[in-house]
């Protein structure tokens, strides 16, 4: 025998090596969901790939949805400056309860949205939700007096208030804790880019003033309406529900998903489940988390100064001494630098996986900006009245997201986490029926009023981040201690499998988001 020949025994094992790794390499993703333990070993780049291929399916989808919806609700305040207000004979505080008004319905039905939306497919419910704003919105364009106005902005808040909850809990489905916010932040920017988009359609929309009989305004509510009523019939078929029922995954993929989802604990032990369906008892531990009305403090700081802002800054501008389309063109560049401030904090916050110090952060410049406005003697310097608004508006937007994803981090099961960012979203919203009424005709161009009530309420903001950190912290302080007493075994030995996944956030290998 040759010395190079192996002898029949070492071949049997090579042979036998080989099929082993290609049992692994098979059984890398199991049939029924659960990733085997010796097949775990997913490259990151393959993860990146998966990844990547749901953001470019779903973000940019929902973020344009947004953008739309942001638009149709705040496009109130560039329809004022194009001749709304003067055409229906407003005068005194109407505009600012027109503006309000839409934050009655809005706030009141976004948690039974986010229950209906557990109960359906959420594609089908938001394409629902398209269909009726985009309806009203066009409808608005036939508006003939106040009243009619002070209609249609309820039922816009109607059909809108699904749409921000059910679009920010679908995102929680697909992602890890520290993957998220960056997302959300791509998200929430719409809402930040809509006023420059918003701005600049208007100021294009406007040229058709008095084509076709209609006024600007009344172009401004056609032309914006019909876009949602057109998206909404066919978004229920591309936008995708959740990783066990996506079509443009395999199902390697899908299973990868949900698996490194379930175990998104913060400790590395016990597991969660986005596979719920909502009972009551989620609907009650939603409603009863102290740390989501904690929560509702800090959002306050946010909707307060921004519904106000948005609906006030053109004619904040105009007062200035700009025309009613160059105070449109202005606004542009405000909206666009606080989209970048609040992706660089969303990205930064995710890489440091904190989310209270950069909420601070913000909130800090926003009562730099908000101080700046108070103190400028408005109109004597126009160029250094509307630099400020700049931080105001960053300082506004970027810890927001960071505090949705704070929020949406410490809420498990999903059901709960459906009922608690909607519980979130909903009485947080109500800051809007404030921000709605603080910036005063009468007030112009100072608005004192509205400026100083969005500095205290950023204050505000600023010490209950403070007081939620300090809850989530002790708690988890508890957990680390309990586990350090007991071994794993003895905790679970508690609970069924259930009951732990039914504990949710309450689990003691949960670890809460800082």
């Amino acid at each position: 025998m040759s010395s190079a020949a192996q002898p029949p025994s070492d071949i049997k094992a090579d042979i036998a090596e080989d099929r082993k790794i290609e049992e692994l390499e098979e059984k890398k993703f199991s049939s029924d969901g659960e990733l085997e333990a010796n097949a775990l070993a997913v490259s990151e780049a393959e993860a990146r790939r998966i990844l990547k291929k749901v953001d470019y399916r779903l973000v940019p989808l929902l973020s344009f949805l947004y953008l739309v919806a942001f638009v149709d609700r705040s496009n109130i305040g560039n329809a004022k400056i194009a001749g709304l207000t003067k055409d229906l004979n407003m005068h005194g505080l109407q505009y600012n309860t027109a503006v309000t008004l839409f934050f009655v319905p809005y706030t009141l039905l976004e948690v039974p949205s986010n229950i209906v939306l557990k109960m359906m497919k959420p594609s089908r419910w938001i394409a629902i939700l398209m269909f009726g704003w985009g309806m009203t919105m066009t409808l608005m364009c036939l508006i003939k007096s106040y009243k009619g106005l002070l209609a249609a902005r309820w039922f816009l808040g109607v059909t809108e208030s699904g749409f921000f909850p059910a679009s920010t809990f679908l995102l929680t489905l697909w992602y890890r804790r520290y993957e998220v916010q960056r997302r959300l932040a791509v998200f929430y920017i719409a809402a930040s880019l809509s006023g420059a988009f918003s701005g600049l359609l208007a100021f294009a929309i406007q040229k058709l003033n008095s084509r076709a009989g209609l006024s600007g305004w009344q172009w401004i509510f056609l032309l914006e309406g019909l876009i949602p009523v057109a998206m909404s019939l066919f978004i229920w078929k591309i936008l995708p529900d959740s990783p066990e029922t996506a079509k443009f995954l395999t199902q390697g993929e899908r299973d990868f998903l949900v698996n490194r989802l379930a175990e998104e604990t913060g400790s590395g032990h016990g597991r969660v489940t986005n596979q719920d369906k909502i009972q009551k008892h989620h609907i009650v531990a939603g409603f009863s988390d102290w740390r989501v009305w904690g929560g509702v403090v800090i959002f306050w700081g946010n909707t307060v100064g921004v519904y106000g802002f948005t609906a006030t800054v053109p004619t904040v501008i105009q007062g200035l001494g700009y025309s009613s389309a160059n105070a449109q063109l202005l606004t542009i560049p405000i909206y666009v630098f606080a989209s970048i401030v609040t992706l660089a904090f969303a990205f930064l916050s995710d890489y440091r996986q904190a989310r209270s110090p950069f909420i601070i952060a913000g909130y800090c410049i926003a009562v730099i900006g908000f101080i700046a406005q108070l103190a400028i003697p408005h109109p004597r310097y126009p160029g250094l009245t509307y630099g400020f608004l700049f931080p105001v508006a960053a300082g506004l937007y970027c810890p927001f997201i960071c505090l949705v994803g704070w929020i949406a981090n410490n809420l498990a099961p999903s059901s709960k986490r459906a009922v608690g960012m909607a519980l979130l979203i909903a009485v947080g919203n109500m800051g809007g029926i404030m921000g709605s009424n603080i910036y005063l005709a009468r007030e112009a161009p100072k608005y004192r009023t509205g400026f100083g009530v969005s500095l205290v309420m950023a204050c505000l903001a600023i010490i209950a981040t403070l007081v939620l950190r300090w809850g989530y912290t002790r708690e988890n302080n508890r957990r680390a201690k309990e586990m350090s007493e007991h071994t794993d075994e003895e905790i679970k030995a508690r609970y069924t499998d259930q009951e732990m996944l039914d504990l949710g956030d309450r689990s003691p290998f949960f670890r809460y988001t800082l």
